[in-house]
C-alpha cells in the first residue's frame, strides 16, 4: 500500500512537470517578444516634406499607450519604438536596420512612405522580418510569392487609379487630362492605373504629365505648365504639402479644371483647410475610411469611440485631420494580428496570421472587409467616391472596387 502512494505521488509529479513543459512548449518567441512585452518598430516622415503625416505616428504610439492601460494583448505590453527617416529612403534604411539589429523588434509595422518602404523591402524580406501594413498604396506590397514579409494595408494606388479613370470615361467622356505626379514609385504607381484604366483612350486623352521631386519647394511651376496645355480634368498626385500649393496654385491662376486629388491627401486638417475651403470646392477624390468631418458620422458608435480615443489619449491630435483615424485603424490591424498570434509570437507566426484575416474596424466605410490570404496582401481593396463640399467631404455612387479582373 505504501509502495504505491508513494508511486502515485511520484506519478502526479512527473506528470505536473510534462503538463508545465507542454505549456511552455507552446509559447514561441522570435527576438522582440517575452512573457511580458511585444517590441514593434516604426518608421515615420517626423520631419521633412511629408511631415504632415507625423501624427499618424504619434495616434499609433497613443494606442499602443491605451491597449497597454488595459493590459495589453494576451497579457502583453506594447513597447512601440518609432524613428524619424525624414520621408528619406537612406535614412529609412539606417532606422530599419537600428530596429531590427539592435532593437531587435519582432516585426516593423505601418512604416511610412513609398520611397522608404521600397528602399527597405529587400533587407527585411532577407532578414525575415515582417514589414507589416505597410503605409503607402504601392501595389508591389501585395507579392507575397517575392516579397512573403512584406504586407500593404490601404487600398492600392492603381486601384484608386483605375476607379477614376472608369469615372472619368463614363462622365467626363472624351474630355482631355493633365496629370502632376510625384517622381517616385508612390506617384508612378497612379500614372499607371490612370493609363491602365483609360485603355486605348490613354494616349489621346492625357495631353501632360509633369511630376515634381519631393526635395522641391514647391509645385507651382508645375501647375502652370499643367494650365499651359490647357487639359478639362487635373490629376492631383501628390503627398498633402505638395497637394495643398497645387490646389492654391489652380485658384489663383483662376483655373477651373475637373480637379482629382489622391486619397493620401483628402485629410482635412493638412490639406483641405491650408488651402483654403474656397478653393476646394468640387474637388474629387475617394475615401476608405469614415472622415472626422463629415456630419454622416457625428452619432456613429465608433467614430464616437475614436473621439473618446483621442481626447483622452492623445488631446493634442487635430481631429479634424483623417490621418488621425487612418492611424487608429492600422494600430487595431496589428492588434487584431497580434491577438490572433497568441502565445506563438514568432516572425513566421505573425506573417501567417496576417494572411489570414477576415474581420471589420468600425471606422471604415460601411461594407468594407479587411481580408486576406496566403496569396492575397491587399487587406483593403474597397473605396467610394466623394466631392468637397463647404468644410467637409460627400461621399457619393456605390462603394468600388477597383481590382484588375473586375
Amino acid at each position: 500500500m505504501h509502495h504505491n502512494v508513494f508511486r502515485s505521488i511520484a506519478l502526479a509529479a512527473l506528470l505536473a512537470l510534462t503538463t508545465a513543459g507542454l505549456a511552455h512548449a507552446q509559447k514561441k518567441y522570435d527576438p522582440g517578444a517575452t512573457d511580458t512585452e511585444i517590441k514593434i518598430g516604426n518608421i515615420m516622415p517626423y520631419s521633412g516634406p511629408a511631415s504632415a503625416y507625423a501624427t499618424i505616428g504619434k495616434t499609433e504610439a497613443a494606442y499602443f499607450n491605451k491597449l497597454n492601460s488595459e493590459g495589453g494583448i494576451n497579457g502583453r505590453k506594447i513597447n512601440f519604438i518609432s524613428y524619424d527617416d525624414a520621408y528619406s529612403p537612406p535614412k529609412a534604411v539606417e532606422q530599419a536596420r537600428k530596429l531590427v539589429e539592435s532593437d531587435e523588434v519582432l516585426l516593423i509595422f505601418n512604416p511610412l512612405g513609398t520611397p522608404s518602404n521600397s528602399a527597405i523591402q529587400k533587407y527585411m524580406n532577407a532578414k525575415k522580418v515582417p514589414q507589416l501594413f505597410v503605409s503607402s498604396g504601392a501595389a508591389k506590397w501585395n507579392d507575397p510569392k517575392n516579397y512573403p514579409w512584406t504586407m500593404g494595408w490601404q487600398p492600392n494606388y492603381q486601384t484608386e487609379a483605375r476607379i477614376y479613370a472608369a469615372y472619368i470615361l463614363k462622365n467626363y467622356p472624351g474630355k482631355t487630362i493633365g496629370i502632376l505626379y510625384q517622381n517616385d514609385d508612390f506617384g508612378k504607381d497612379y500614372v499607371l492605373g490612370l493609363r491602365e484604366g483609360l485603355g486605348d483612350q490613354a494616349n489621346k486623352l492625357i495631353l501632360i504629365e509633369t511630376s515634381y521631386e519631393t526635395s522641391a519647394p514647391t509645385v507651382d511651376s508645375q501647375v502652370v505648365q499643367i494650365k499651359g496645355a490647357n487639359p478639362d480634368i487635373f490629376i492631383n498626385v501628390a503627398t498633402p504639402k505638395f497637394a495643398a500649393q497645387a490646389i492654391k496654385k489652380v485658384a489663383e491662376l483662376n483655373w477651373h479644371p475637373v480637379h482629382f486629388l489622391t486619397n493620401v491627401s483628402v485629410s482635412i486638417g493638412s490639406v483641405m483647410k491650408p488651402a483654403g475651403y474656397q478653393n476646394d470646392q468640387d474637388i474629387l477624390s475617394t475615401n476608405y475610411l469614415k472622415d472626422p468631418k463629415d456630419p454622416t458620422w457625428k452619432n456613429d458608435p465608433a467614430m464616437n469611440e475614436w473621439r473618446a480615443f483621442m481626447s483622452k489619449w492623445y488631446p493634442e491630435g487635430d481631429q479634424d485631420d483623417a490621418s488621425t483615424v487612418f492611424g487608429y485603424g492600422a494600430a487595431k490591424g496589428i492588434e487584431q494580428v497580434l491577438k490572433q498570434c497568441g502565445d506563438d509570437l514568432t516572425r513566421e507566426n505573425v506573417m501567417r496570421q496576417a494572411a489570414n484575416l477576415n474581420f471589420e474596424i468600425g471606422i471604415y466605410l460601411p461594407g468594407t472587409r479587411i481580408k486576406t490570404s496566403p496569396t492575397d496582401f491587399a487587406p483593403l481593396e474597397q473605396l467610394q467616391m466623394m466631392r468637397f463640399k463647404g468644410e467637409s467631404w460627400e461621399l457619393f455612387g456605390p462603394i468600388m472596387s477597383g481590382e484588375k479582373n473586375s
